[in-house]
Order: structure tokens, then C-alpha cells, then sequence
């Protein structure tokens, strides 16, 4: 793709003296439209240029995390995606096209960090080294070659169980006077605790232990005893240690005191898991040509973005739960493809409600996801005229009768626009089309979707 020269940012330009759109006393019906200004300020050569660049086809994912589930008795035998009121999917669906693809390889963890490698466009077989190393590329965290990053969940444990992988979505600046506390303690040495997000922590540790070493996602065994689901193998012992003395550091800690009193989830410990070396991945530049960026909540998914060359600043207000804040989603979503082609937007609440078991809670983040992101930025590409490429679906399937990932196929629309929205056609979007059987890998037919066609809608 080319890159055009930053004149070519009509929020930026600023045209010569007695140009079109250089008197800021003309009245608003006087004034031309940006394009205008921006055309007519340039070149007839680079105007046609720039002529292509404003109509180059736009390219938007918008994923809800964890949606794909199974029949439910509580919702008549229906999936919560057969069951929620989601008009904007289904108009979308009707009007385009919708698949049921694989976004788990065969022989391959059923994680979002998997997933959303595959949805993203990239072969996770090829590229995937473990979780969170791409979790510290999301976090800023440069990882040297010898480094081995862990995530590091606040986990709570009561009678040995497993009960919460969240500490009762615990908030961050509860989370970060407890981590703060863990560096202070079992840091050095190679050793160092990094806070990230509510519940979801790193630590990143110079010749740390990796190869031969087992770890378990806290959120895979829930309501299982710890004692079972530890690390295991090379070098576990050190791990079982700071995990061990996090338990001490944590007790009688005023933020716990506080939240059992406020009858929350407290953080009994810290649970390590997910390690892995440095991993790199070809830009989306590279790839396909094109620029732009993700918004989300968790270093994970902003970790793939970065790593693929993207944009991935932090959102004010973004949680990683049904609280988070939507609107600022679609903000930050809009305002990078006003000069860019490509965005991908990560909404973490669905799989939340999932793993909570909260069947409900679930039904409701869908819901929202269709209400508060999908409509929305449907609406916004539409009203800007611009070629675009709209692409929605969901990462793994997370099962509330589980609590846990899948590796089911799960369902995914694709809609060429402008189209002007109709929510009286109706279309498919559940995990029985095409009698559930697969369609193909996600990252394969992404790769097609994704491939620039030289400004061609």
C-alpha cells in the first residue's frame, strides 16, 4: 500500500493563504466539506491521490470474546447466540455472508490468545510461543532473548478450591498495591512483577524456568482443587515458592480487609501460568497493506496489535467486564480510521460473564456487544460514506455450564458496504449453521479478507 505524505491527514492540513476553507469567519453552510479542503489544496496529480486514498476500502473486526456457547435448558434448548436479541448481527448476517470456521488448530490450547492470533489472520501454529509474552509486547515490555514471561493472575482460593480466576474482577488500583507489594518482596534477581489490568499481572524473569516446566490457566480448573491443577515439572519448585509466599504477602492486606468486609473476592495468591519467550509477527503492513490499530481492555489482545505493527493505546474507561466504558470504544475505533484503513475492536465481557458461570450476565454483554458496538460503528461507516469491509464474530466458544474454552467452530459475518441497515431481514449467526460443521480455518479465510485490492471496493 502507499503511504501518503501527512499532508494528505485532512485534520492536519492546513491550507496556503486564500486557498479554499482558509477563512475560519465563513458560516457553516459557506465552509466546503474537509475532502474539498483537502482536494483543492493540492496538486492535480497528488489530488488524484488523495482521491484514492479517502476511498480506499476501510477494514473493521469487532470481536465479543468467549460468545460461542451450547443449548441451554433455561433458554428452551437455544444457545445464548440463538437467543439474544442482536439486530445489528442478524441484519449484518442477512445481508452478508456468514461462515462457521475454526479458530483453534488441532493439538492447540482453546485460548483467546490462540484464537485471536487466527482472527487476526496469523497461522497460530507458526507464530504462537505462549500466552504471556504477547500479553508483555501489550503491556510495553521488551522482552530480552533469555527472558521467560509469566502471566500472573490474583486468583481466590477457599478450602482449596479454586473459586474465582479474578478475585471478584478485582480493580486495578486495588491490584496494583498488591503486585506493587509482590515485587517489593519476591522481586531481584532476574525477578519482576509487572501490573497490568484488574486481575491480569506478569512477571518477567531473566533465564526463568520454561522448557519442561506445566502450567494451568486458573481459569480452566474453576471450582477444582488447587492442589491438582499446580505447576509441574522442571524447575516448578520455584515457581510453587513464590506462589507459596505471595499467600503470606496477601494476608490480612488492607485491600483484602476491605473487600471482605465490602463482601467481595479477596486475592489469596498469586497464580502463575502461560510462560513463554519473545515472540515476533509480520506487520499487517507487510501482510496486507494496511494500517490502523486495535482498542480493547486486555494487554493480550492489544500485545497481538502490537507485535503486527498496529496501534494499541490503552482506553480510558475500558475495564475488560460488562462496566466497561462502549462509547469510548467506538470513539477511539472511529478516530483511527479517519486516517487509517484497519481496526479491530476486542470487547473481553461475554467470555467474563462466562467463566462467572452467570448465564444471564452473559445473555446481556452480547446484547450490549450488538447494541453499544456493533450498531454503532455499522452506523458511523455508513454515514461516512467510506468503502468498508465489516467483519464480526467471536474468538472460541466459552460454555457457562463449563466456565471454560472450547475448540468448537464457531460463527463469523463478513458485509461489503455501504449498505444501509435493514433489521427486517434477518440472518443467521449461532454455532449450528452449515449443520455445525466447520468451514475452514479462521485464519485462512481471514487472510483472504484481509488482503488489500489496491483501493478497490
Amino acid at each position: 500500500m502507499t503511504e501518503w505524505p501527512k499532508v494528505y491527514d485532512w485534520k492536519s492540513y492546513v491550507p496556503q493563504k486564500g486557498t479554499a476553507g482558509s477563512n475560519p469567519a465563513l458560516s457553516a453552510t459557506q465552509r466546503v466539506s474537509p475532502r474539498e479542503i483537502l482536494l483543492r489544496g493540492c496538486h492535480k496529480t497528488r489530488r488524484d491521490q488523495a482521491e484514492i486514498f479517502m476511498n480506499k476500502r476501510k477494514y473493521v473486526i469487532l470481536i465479543g470474546d468467549g460468545m460461542g456457547d451450547y443449548p441451554q435448558a433455561e433458554l428452551d434448548g437455544k444457545s445464548v447466540l440463538q437467543s439474544a436479541a442482536i439486530p445489528n448481527i442478524r441484519a449484518i448476517a442477512a445481508a452478508g455472508e456468514v461462515r462457521l470456521v475454526t479458530t483453534v488448530p488441532k493439538g492447540m490450547p482453546a485460548g483467546s490468545d490462540v484464537a485471536n492470533l487466527s482472527i487476526m489472520g496469523f497461522d497460530p501454529a507458526k507464530y504462537y510461543t505462549g500466552r504471556a509474552p504477547i500479553e508483555a509486547a501489550g503491556a510495553g515490555i521488551n522482552l530480552h532473548p533469555d527472558d521467560v514471561a509469566f502471566r500472573c493472575n490474583l486468583i481466590t482460593v477457599e478450602n482449596g478450591l479454586i473459586v474465582d480466576h479474578s478475585s471478584g474482577h478485582i480493580s486495578t488500583p486495588e491490584a496494583r498495591s498488591l503486585v506493587e507489594l509482590v515485587e517489593k518482596r519476591l522481586g531481584g534477581e532476574g525477578k519482576h512483577f509487572f501490573t497490568g489490568t484488574s486481575y491480569r499481572h506478569l512477571l518477567v524473569w531473566r533465564n526463568g524456568p520454561h522448557d519442561g516446566l506445566v502450567t494451568t490457566p486458573p481459569h480452566d480448573v474453576l471450582g477444582q482443587p488447587a492442589e491438582r491443577h499446580l505447576p509441574r515439572g522442571a524447575r516448578a519448585d520455584e515457581i510453587l515458592r513464590l506462589m507459596e509466599e505471595s499467600k503470606k504477602i496477601f494476608s490480612g492486606h488492607a485491600v483484602n480487609e476491605a473487600r471482605r468486609s465490602a463482601g467481595k473476592n479477596t486475592a489469596s495468591q498469586i497464580w502463575l501460568w502461560g510462560q513463554g519467550r519473545s515472540v515476533s509477527l509480520p506487520s499487517y503492513r507487510e501482510l496486507f497493506g494496511l494500517t490502523g490499530g486495535v482498542v480493547t481492555a486486555v494487554d493480550l489482545v492489544r500485545g497481538i496489535g502490537r507485535l503486527a505493527g498496529l496501534a494499541a493505546k490503552p482506553v480510558p474507561g475500558a475495564t475488560g467486564f460488562i462496566d466497561t466504558d462502549y462509547a469510548a470504544k467506538v470513539k477511539a475505533a472511529l478516530e483511527i480510521l479517519e486516517n487509517n484503513d484497519f481496526v479491530f475492536v476486542h470487547v473481553e465481557a461475554p467470555d467474563e460473564c462466562s467463566h462467572n458461570g452467570n448465564l444471564r450476565l452473559k445473555l446481556k454483554a452480547i446484547e450490549d456487544f450488538d447494541r453499544q458496538i456493533v450498531g454503532p460503528i455499522w452506523k458511523a461507516l455508513n454515514e461516512r460514506g467510506w468503502p468498508y469491509r465489516l467483519i464480526i464474530g467471536t474468538d472460541h466458544r466459552t460454555p457457562v455450564n463449563i466456565r471454560n474454552h472450547t475448540a468448537e467452530p464457531v460463527p463469523m459475518a463478513v458485509l461489503n458496504g455501504p449498505v444501509v441497515p435493514s433489521k427486517e431481514n434477518v440472518g443467521r449467526f449461532d454455532e449450528f449453521i452449515n449443520d455445525g460443521q466447520s468451514m475452514g480455518m479462521a485464519y485462512e479465510w481471514l487472510q483472504i479478507l484481509l488482503k488489500e485490492e489496491a483501493g478497490s471496493a
